[in-house]
């Protein structure tokens, strides 16, 4: 199980920002601090408009471009938090959003996992990029439905097998996503992660039994990236069989920017990190035997067959001079039957075991 801190663009384009957030997410407990980078120029259009919640959190930009360009970090600034993470020990991924970006952070910074963003799970040339450089994948499922995904992992499917055909048709993706092979490599390599994009997402659309669902129909490892406001669903989406999860951190809901109203505070990371780690603790391997601690009690809460009365040696056992209470192990109780009507082999005294 591991924890992503998604620091996404929460540093609002100012470095230092970017590595306090680094410094919040070795704080708070995370595996991974994970960042975004992109070419504001390849990513989107001049006149794509903003996002309502965009919008709600920056009025006064009114194109996804304006707004994209104020957190755009340079390539140098992602090698300078690279090295930082490496000296923290804490593991540096960010999402490429554009081709030169795909390239920059799996060939220059050598990231062995990349991160797919709900908004590019349709975007069929760049997954074939993606699975093309033979790097463990996260494809995030917002917006999404079974199809679709079923339809981006055929084609991860096919990167990964055919590193040489340049126009491949829909069908190859198809035999890929069929042959054993291809489930095989995505087992290995993908990671699914459930999602809800929306900034916050309302309790009633998170959909928590998806992560079942994507388990059960994928057969892959699946994860949660979450959106919600507070930390009990992100804990409760352990309890799902969950080998990821991802939540967004800020150091300031406050800030002004897309994402920092859905993100959490160190102090909430580090309480959610905690949760979530005392739950994968109490899952255990689900096998129902006594534990340990169990044992030990057994001797206190288990009920033997006890002499209720005086019974003499020959006397018939019955309902009145037998009775069923706590005391160490003797007779099982599943006895009781085999017992009435049957002579007595000894003298007992009140409270002592049967033991026949």
């Amino acid at each position: 199980m591991r924890i992503i801190a998604e620091a996404g663009v929460n540093h609002n384009g100012d470095e230092n920002l970017a590595f306090k957030l680094v410094d919040a997410a070795v704080y708070s407990g995370a595996d991974v601090v994970k960042f975004q980078t992109y070419k504001t120029d390849c990513l989107v259009t001049s006149s794509t408009a903003c996002a309502d919640y965009q919008i709600k959190s920056n009025q006064s930009v009114k194109t996804q471009k304006s707004l994209l360009s104020q957190f755009e970090l340079s390539y140098k600034s992602f090698e300078r938090l690279k090295a930082y993470c490496d000296a923290l020990k804490i593991e540096f991924m960010t999402t490429a959003f554009d081709y030169e970006s795909l390239k920059f952070v799996s060939d220059h910074l050598n990231l062995k996992t990349l991160k797919i963003s709900s908004g590019d799970l349709t975007n069929a040339p760049f997954l074939l990029e993606h699975a093309r450089t033979n790097k463990n994948i996260i494809l995030s499922t917002g917006m999404s439905n079974i199809n679709e995904i079923k339809s981006a992992l055929s084609v991860l499917a096919f990167g990964y097998l055919d590193q040489s055909v340049h126009k491949p048709k829909l069908a190859d993706f198809v035999e890929a996503y069929s042959s054993e092979y291809g489930k095989k490599v995505l087992r290995d390599k993908v990671t699914l992660l459930h999602c809800t994009s929306a900034y916050p997402a309302p309790d009633s659309t998170v959909n928590l039994n998806a992560i079942k669902t994507l388990n059960q129909r994928f057969k892959i490892c699946t994860g949660f990236s979450d959106h919600s406001l507070g930390i009990a669903i992100p804990i409760a989406s352990v309890a799902l069989g969950i080998t990821l999860l991802e939540k967004h951190l800020t150091l300031d809901k406050t800030l002004e920017g897309p994402d920092h109203s859905a993100s959490l505070e160190p102090i909430e990371f580090k309480k959610m990190v905690e949760g979530v780690c005392q739950v994968s603790k109490a899952l255990g391997n689900g096998e129902k035997i006594a534990l340990g601690a169990e044992k030990q009690n057994m001797k206190f809460s288990r009920r033997s067959i006890v002499a209720e009365k005086s019974i003499e040696k020959g006397e018939l056992f019955d309902e009145y001079n037998l009775s069923i209470k706590r005391a160490p192990e003797k007779m099982s109780p599943y006895e009781y039957w085999r017992l009435l009507g049957s002579a007595s082999s000894r003298n007992y005294s009140v409270g002592e075991l049967i033991d026949e």
